[in-house]
């Protein structure tokens, strides 16, 4: 009989990603005393993110994109209750002001830890890139639904209806995913290519030691009774 795979494991699989995305060396030291700030304006070092325990930290390329919306989206349907079984932090970084990340939390409902490095100095010294490459053999975000041209428009129109009309950032920066701590030790490190070279999010759990498996399957739940 035919082994069943789940979805989300088709869309994840360790192999697959293994295979398709180099990881990055990164020396923490380098950047632990950069500052982020809250929600609030408060200002802390980054190495508080990952000094006593082992974290999950997302840098988003800018509020405003699209796919990073998407991918947020997902984050914050991550329960709580696994990532404190597990001991781990997840962590949502984008380089907007601070003034942004109340209503980024609105709109995709991400109720998890997020902070913004206004400056890009936590992006700049660790060498996350600037601009998009695109190859053949890059593997798409399984957590981006929307297509580039309606994705793009919604990024705009977001932009215009903004209280603050900006764009939440340097459109050109693009962001990545890092696993660390306790203490400085990197477990994993990725920087994304463009705007669709994110992470799949149930991979990089379980790699941090999540044991939860997550579905992030758009289609509808058959419930057997």
């Amino acid at each position: 009989m035919a082994e069943l795979v789940s979805p989300i494991t088709r869309q994840v699989s360790t192999e697959k990603w293994k295979a398709g995305t180099p990881t990055v060396d990164i020396n923490l030291k380098d950047v632990e005393d950069c500052l982020i700030y809250d929600r609030r304006g408060v200002s802390f070092p980054f190495k508080s993110l990952y000094q006593d325990s082992k974290s999950v930290i997302i840098f988003v390329r800018n509020f405003l994109c699209y796919s990073c919306k998407e991918y947020v989206d997902d984050l914050s349907k991550v329960p709580r209750k696994a990532l404190e079984e597990a001991g781990i932090r997840l962590v949502v970084i984008g380089q907007s002001t601070h003034q942004h990340i109340e209503p980024f939390c609105l709109l995709t409902g991400y109720s998890h830890e997020i902070y913004v490095d206004p400056k890009r100095s936590i992006y700049l010294k660790l060498g996350m890139k600037r601009e998009e490459t695109f190859t053949d053999s890059a593997l798409p975000s399984p957590h981006v639904k929307s297509g580039l041209f309606m994705g793009q428009i919604k990024s705009i129109w977001r932009a215009m209806t903004s209280p603050a009309f900006d764009f939440q950032g340097d459109l050109h920066q693009q962001g990545g995913a890092i696993i660390a701590g306790p203490g400085s030790q990197v477990h994993f490190c990725h920087f994304d290519m463009n705007r669709l070279d994110h992470m799949p999010i149930t991979w990089l759990l379980q790699l941090a030691g999540v044991q939860q498996s997550l579905d992030f399957s758009p289609k509808p739940k058959i419930i057997h009774v």
